[in-house]
């Protein structure tokens, strides 16, 4: 499986995709583990109290997996992860 990155997450982590080690079957909470084990420095922008952070969206697919099961959506072959931080701009 592989991570996409967006915006100051991607600048963190040194790339824009990230493969982790996450299987069809495992939890999109396994795969950004994996990403956090590989990145630790992204471990403090990504969770608040070792929870995924309100401001950053979480997507398996393109849909925010808040509207799924959360980080215990089961992975599919093939799924498409991604993690966006808020963005603004003008």
């Amino acid at each position: 499986m592989e991570w996409k990155l967006f915006a100051d997450l991607a600048e963190i982590a040194g790339d824009r995709v990230i493969a982790v080690d996450a299987e069809p079957g495992d939890t999109v909470g396994d795969a950004l583990e994996d990403l956090l084990e590989a990145h630790p420095a992204l471990r403090d922008r990504v969770l608040d109290d070792g929870e995924v952070a309100d401001h950053i969206n979480v997507l398996r697919n393109g849909s925010n997996v808040h509207h799924e099961d959360g980080m215990g959506t089961r992975l599919e072959a093939g799924d498409e992860l991604a993690l966006f931080p808020p963005v603004s701009g003008g």
